[in-house]
């Protein structure tokens, strides 16, 4: 306000001029943290302006020099909500005499104000807490200032801000699964004044699904395993995710995902060894914990090389033999030789015992065979050691 000085220090006893015009009247108008005043201007020749007293403690103290007489309005800020207050008014001369003072003036700001009257919490959504609350009736409403409290604790954390006084909604993410927050509101004024808090709602995060069980894995299949667990009972399942990994305490890599039950992992090595983990996933993303102990499957494993154990000729023909190897279904017999100046091999397949009449000689010729076992899927064992026998020629 033009012509207006504002100050704390305690003056000296005013020199008082009883001739000069007395303030009689002072209307007050208050808010929260500020009370207006407006008063009749004199305008006597003697009068240069007026002075305001603010009762402090039990001392009158100057708050403000208004040096222009025809000023009729001042305002008394940064004052304490729902706080009684005493003042005192004066005219002062050019020789800084003062009037009489007026009788005490005796305004009371008013409590702050209210926050939002309605908010809710929406309860188990993934990550998340949504607030929704009604706009504040106050047009002088800026802006909602969100709180947060966990449900242990007695401190309350700033963690938002909405700007309008209509917009009524919050979302806080990046939280906890499965945990308990509390939250409030309170209101902010264009000119700064925060609302006590809102009503305190709690809101629980929605938990993770739970950890598959009933987990387990082939080791007698052919160039595959397979994964079987028992279904999830969250009923808003979405589907089941495969990790895999080649060591029991290494990282486990994502492998797969399916909706089924079971899973068939394709694999090219025979006796190959893997660590599975299944977890379950629901519409929301969300994902359970893996299993503390994987389980471990692997490819069916190659059968046995055969050992031959006796290789011999009667002049005409060769005799092979050797040992029987477990789960084989049949052998096969190769051959190789020389002929022309060029190795020939040859491949004697269907053999189904544990020998091999090779009626096929020439004498001469130096003969070089292996032996080889395969079980009832196709899959062949290693080549024996090789073994070599020539028939002579007489």
């Amino acid at each position: 306000m033009t012509g207006c000085e504002k100050t704390l220090e305690t003056p000296k006893e005013p020199l008082v001029d009883s001739s000069l015009p007395r303030i009689e009247t002072v209307r007050t108008l208050a808010d929260i943290t500020e009370i207006g005043f407006e008063w009749t201007p004199t305008y006597s020749e003697n009068v240069e302006g007026y002075v305001i007293y603010r009762l402090d403690g039990n001392k009158m103290k100057k708050i403000a020099t208004i040096k222009d007489k025809y000023t009729s309005h001042y305002v008394d800020t940064k004052l304490v909500p729902d706080t009684q207050y005493s003042y005192r008014f004066a005219t002062f001369s050019a020789e800084k005499r003062e009037s009489e003072p007026s009788q005490i003036i005796t305004a009371a700001t008013i409590g702050t104000i209210e926050s939002v009257s309605f908010i809710k919490a929406i309860t188990g959504l993934p990550n998340r807490v949504k607030l929704v609350w009604r706009p504040h009736p106050m047009e002088r409403v800026e802006s909602y200032i969100i709180e947060r409290n966990e449900f242990k604790s007695t401190q309350w954390e700033e963690i938002g801000k909405i700007d309008g006084r209509l917009n009524a909604e919050y979302i806080d993410t990046g939280l906890k699964d499965n945990y308990v927050y509390r939250y409030r509101v309170k209101v902010k004024t264009f000119d700064g004044i925060v609302s006590k808090p809102s009503e305190i709602v709690e809101a629980h995060t929605k938990p993770l699904p739970k950890t598959i069980g009933g987990l387990s894995s082939t080791t007698d299949l052919p160039k595959k395993i397979v994964l079987k667990w028992a279904p999830s009972s969250e009923s808003d399942f979405s589907h089941y995710k495969i990790y895999r990994s080649s060591n029991a305490s290494l990282f486990y890599s994502y492998h797969g995902k399916t909706k089924n039950t079971e899973f068939e992992d394709i694999v090219s090595d025979n006796g190959k060894l893997y660590y599975y983990k299944v977890t379950a996933v629901d519409t929301d993303g969300l994902e359970s914990r893996q299993q503390e102990n994987p389980i471990s499957g692997s490819t069916l494993s190659a059968l046995r090389a055969p050992i031959v154990q006796s290789v011999k000729h009667d002049g005409r023909s060769i005799f092979i033999t050797w040992n029987n190897v477990d789960n084989a279904i049949k052998y096969n017999v190769l051959r190789e030789f020389k002929s022309g100046g060029s190795v020939k091999k040859q491949s004697y397949t269907g053999v189904f015992e544990n020998n091999y009449h090779d009626l096929d000689t020439v004498p001469g010729v130096e003969y070089k065979y292996h032996i080889i076992a395969i079980d009832k899927f196709g899959i062949a064992s290693d080549p024996s050691d090789s073994v070599v026998i020539t028939i002579p020629k007489d």
